[in-house]
């Protein structure tokens, strides 16, 4: 596949490295505090900070004409000819027709499918690619690619230019994403923000958590529940997806009552 493709400073040359040795990534460096050691500049948090700061002006740069996306979670396990991964591909390509660049983690599995119904549908097909211990390769199917050190950098992103996302299943990344934008939402730093949970069976398990010893137990509210949808249509995500655009107050009514009870919740400790 041939397109512009944008590479942050993150070194992926692929020199070789001793048998047996293990990579040591960036944000290992920066977060495993029995690493820290009196250093040199150039290997200090102080330096890490400046490589933090040219990974946020690469993906801003990257990005700034992306227009209204929509970010694609999902399994890395997940291989082409299962069912969740033609879902994906349908769900991206229909996202994309619609008018909706598309955003993945960039790797393979259900990202791959991500990417791939993009450029199905001739939309903008985005690939976040993250640093890690082991090599995990871009898919072929982006037009507009990005390498980070840093989770967090890379979670902005995701959040930034995209004004939905579709969680399909996987594993412990999904959830951390699926968690953060529902976090980000009850607390009113995003808006107007609809989350789809795709296939209700992978999914109704946690949910019935969530309505069990999470809502009775007091950890969170009966409108924190509203924050989701669930779907197992192609259609009715992109449905959802291109209504809570033309309509805003739909899905802004959705949120309020959930950040309404954490506000009150918030206000009384204070009284």
């Amino acid at each position: 596949m041939s397109g512009r493709r944008v590479v942050s400073s993150a070194n992926h040359a692929g020199a070789a490295r001793p048998p047996n040795r293990r990579r040591v990534t960036e944000d290992e460096k920066l977060i495993n505090i029995r690493s820290h050691t009196p250093e040199a500049f150039t290997q200090s948090d102080p330096w890490r900070v400046l490589r933090i700061m040219g990974e946020f002006v690469s993906g801003f740069d990257a990005l700034a004409d992306l227009g209204c996306a929509v970010t694609l979670f999902g399994s890395a396990r997940v291989e082409e000819g299962d069912p969740v991964y033609e879902a994906t591909v349908e769900t991206a390509r229909l996202l994309g027709e619609a008018g909706f660049s598309i955003i993945t983690g960039g790797g393979p599995g259900l990202m791959e499918a991500g990417n791939r119904g993009a450029m199905a549908a001739g939309a903008r097909s985005v690939g976040l690619n993250i640093e890690l211990p082991f090599e995990q390769h871009l898919n072929p199917y982006t037009d507009t690619a990005l390498e980070f050190r840093y989770f967090f950098v890379r979670k902005m992103m995701f959040v930034k230019y995209a004004c939905a996302f579709v969680i399909f299943p996987g594993g412990f990344g999904t959830l951390d994403e699926l968690m953060e934008a529902l976090v980000l939402i009850q607390t009113g730093k995003v808006r107007n923000f609809p989350v789809i949970l795709y296939g209700s069976a992978y999914w109704s398990g946690l949910l019935e958590w969530m309505r069990g010893p999470m809502l009775s137990e007091g950890m969170i509210g009966a409108h924190d529940l509203d924050l989701m949808i669930l779907s197992d249509s192609p259609e009715e995500v992109r449905d959802i997806v291109v209504r809570s655009i033309q309509d805003e107050e739909w899905w802004a009514r959705r949120e309020e009552g959930a950040r309404a009870e954490t506000q009150r919740r918030l206000s009384s400790r204070k009284d």
